[in-house]
């Protein structure tokens, strides 16, 4: 019965164990849809805005029309910025510090965008006037500097790009020369070959008068002497051998009765 009792306490923990796994995954995956849906809704609530805003740009005249303009230029650099830094931040994690100094300028900029919607809705034409150089003023600073790092993103990407291009050529280079081996190799056999026929050349003219005893030597394949005849076979023509073969001949002059 002890023992029943153990196995059923270990069960009701495992079960417990996993229960509490499955609601902590539950939360956790309602959490994260929660904040995709939230980023959707950003990104269309925003669209949405920088559309409203290029339409007054456009339509509406006068201080209003201004503060529309300086808004959503603020908002396209930014946008620019962020895309090309979180495109690039992957590949170079350097990108990350300029991505969250991207995080604070966005920050003032939110600030300075709150004011100037503020300003649009403002009815005393002087106040409007007065305050919004000053405001615009501050956009053109953040704008300024959040194209300055999508710019030297750019270039550093760029530069990124050229130095691997340049490294690749280099390497393909080389495997060439390596797949062109055999012509070394050939240029090679080339002169051993020139450096043989030279030995031969000098061999042959230290033997030269050897040659000359023996009468003109044939090629081994140009038709003449390729055969040898059977005299050449058994020694018969060597003038010591027959030299020999005449002192054996027997004499039939008067001496030999």
């Amino acid at each position: 019965m002890e023992i029943l009792g153990v196995l059923l306490g270990v069960a009701l923990l495992l079960g417990l164990g996993v229960v509490v796994l499955v609601v902590i995954g539950l939360v956790k995956a309602a959490r994260a849809v929660g904040e995709k849906v939230e980023r959707q809704e950003a990104k269309a609530r925003r669209a949405v805005e920088n559309v409203t805003l290029k339409a007054k740009s456009y339509t509406q005249t006068g201080p209003q029309g201004q503060i529309s303009a300086v808004r959503l230029g603020l908002r396209t650099s930014l946008d620019g910025t962020r895309r090309v830094l979180e495109g690039a931040v992957g590949q170079d994690g350097q990108l990350g510090e300029a991505l969250a100094l991207l995080g604070r300028l966005d920050a003032h900029a939110a600030e300075l965008d709150g004011e100037l919607r503020m300003l649009e809705r403002e009815p005393d034409v002087l106040r409007v006037a007065a305050k919004l150089p000053e405001l615009r003023e501050r956009a053109e600073r953040i704008t300024h500097s959040a194209e300055t790092m999508r710019w030297a993103a750019q270039d550093r990407m760029h530069q990124f790009a050229a130095d691997e291009l340049g490294r690749l050529s280099r390497e393909c280079e080389d495997e060439a020369g390596a797949l062109r081996h055999w012509d070394t190799g050939a240029g090679a056999s080339g002169s051993d070959a020139s450096a043989g026929a030279s030995a031969s050349g000098a061999a042959a003219g230290t033997s030269g008068a050897a040659r000359e005893a023996g009468g003109a030597r044939h090629g081994l394949t140009d038709g003449r002497g390729g055969r040898p005849s059977a005299e050449e076979i058994l020694g018969l023509t060597d003038p010591v051998t027959r030299m020999a073969q005449r002192l054996r001949k027997p004499t039939t002059g008067p001496s030999a009765g």
